[in-house]
């Protein structure tokens, strides 16, 4: 299995198919919106990104490619949403369905545990000061940047 089709919940796998680490594309997927982020190539810190709109696959690859693209990105991590018993449930089943389609970007994927990751964006929004409109519009990618700073944490230097 080459590096672009690895699709694991290993962080520790993920980083071994990126020895020499580089930027990365956080994602949370959405039913109708799906939120970005990104990383720095030394994995430092993670930053909201666009926040897209959700549609056919074909669509949203070509808009996932573009941001590829113009960042250099070496790898993904997609927000796995599992149940609060760590069980999955039909989302989680969605997001590794999307995980496989992916594959044709020939990028490693890591599927990350993203409990918690909304609530802790709207928080964070909210402290910000952020509005109830603003928070709607921007959620899923801080959320995305939450479950990228929770992976790259791990990756760059914390227990795998």
């Amino acid at each position: 299995m080459g590096a672009g089709k690895l699709i694991t919940e290993s962080a520790a796998e993920f980083r071994d198919a990126l020895p020499e680490g580089g930027a990365l594309l956080g994602l949370d997927l959405g039913t109708k919106t799906i939120g970005t982020a990104f990383c720095d190539a030394q994995w430092s810190f993670a930053t909201a990104g666009k926040t897209l709109a959700k549609g056919k696959f074909t669509k949203d690859k070509a808009a996932l490619e573009v941001l590829i693209g113009q960042r250099n990105v070496k790898g993904i991590v997609i927000g796995l949403p599992l149940n609060m018993d760590g069980s999955a449930g039909p989302r989680a089943q969605a997001s590794r369905a999307f995980a496989r389609n992916l594959a044709v970007l020939e990028l490693p994927v890591l599927l990350w545990d993203e409990r918690w990751s909304t609530t802790s964006a709207e928080r964070a929004m909210i402290s910000q000061d952020f509005s109830r409109a603003k928070r709607a519009e921007k959620i899923d990618s801080h959320a995305a940047a939450i479950i990228l700073q929770g992976a790259i944490d791990r990756l760059a230097g914390g227990i795998l």
